[in-house]
């Protein structure tokens, strides 16, 4: 898996902290990895697998069942700890750079833990949606979604919850309705924090994605 990841930044600055090295040259008679088509997993620490191991991340573990069911595609994982929308939106066009077949996209969490206007985390989804759909209009998009915590009331719950799912059917996108399902406010998913999925935490997670992708992927034209 490739890996494109940030740090945890208890400041929240929004921020890439490395790029991955130059793949090695394959071996004779082995794919090139270049060749395979490439999901790009875009998101905050919960893509990133802030607090454990890259490979222990949910993307890391989809890219091992894609691996078992067949499918031919590889994973790189673009999380980074602590960025908001408006940070996703500001790095669309550098991830464009780079070759991908599918986008998974997970954004927000951010947003509502420091009380963005939810119309302003909207317009920011909508905005990365445009710029994927006119540069890459064939790329399948599935969006994941999140919840608001009820602390911040009942307006605010009610209006951030219901952005992803206007967005999806706006947009016609794949859609996970909660990616923390099972997940958020357990306490054995989760590590000390109380905040961050453990291990357990993102296997679950990626039994709520894999379902939504698989019929992605097998309905793309670069399908298992």
């Amino acid at each position: 898996m490739t890996l494109i990841f940030g740090c945890a930044d208890p400041g929240g600055n929004d921020r890439v902290e490395r790029t991955p090295a130059a793949d090695p040259a394959p071996a004779a008679g082995e794919e090139d990895p270049a060749d395979r088509p490439m999901i790009l997993f875009v998101g905050t620490s919960l893509t990133a697998g802030y607090g454990i191991l890259q490979d222990q991340a949910y993307p890391g573990l989809i890219e091992e069942r894609l691996e078992r069911e067949g499918f031919p595609h590889e994973v790189e994982n673009a999380g980074v700890s602590g960025e908001t929308s408006a940070g996703a939106l500001r790095r669309v066009d550098w991830l464009l750079r780079r070759p991908f077949d599918v986008l998974v996209l997970e954004t927000g969490a951010n947003d509502m833990l420091r009380g963005t206007d939810p119309d302003d985390t909207r317009d920011n989804i909508q905005q990365i949606i445009d710029r994927v759909r006119a540069d890459r209009p064939e790329v399948p998009i599935v969006l994941l979604g999140m919840r608001a915590a009820p602390n911040l009331g009942r307006e605010y719950v009610e209006r951030f919850d219901r952005i992803y799912r206007e967005l999806a059917e706006e947009n016609d996108l794949a859609l996970v309705p909660f990616l923390l399902e099972e997940v958020g406010g357990e306490r054995e998913m989760n590590l000390p924090d109380g905040v961050h999925p453990n291990p357990a935490g993102h296997e679950r997670m990626a039994e709520t994605v894999w379902p939504v992708l698989r019929e992605v992927l097998r309905d793309a034209p670069t399908g298992g």
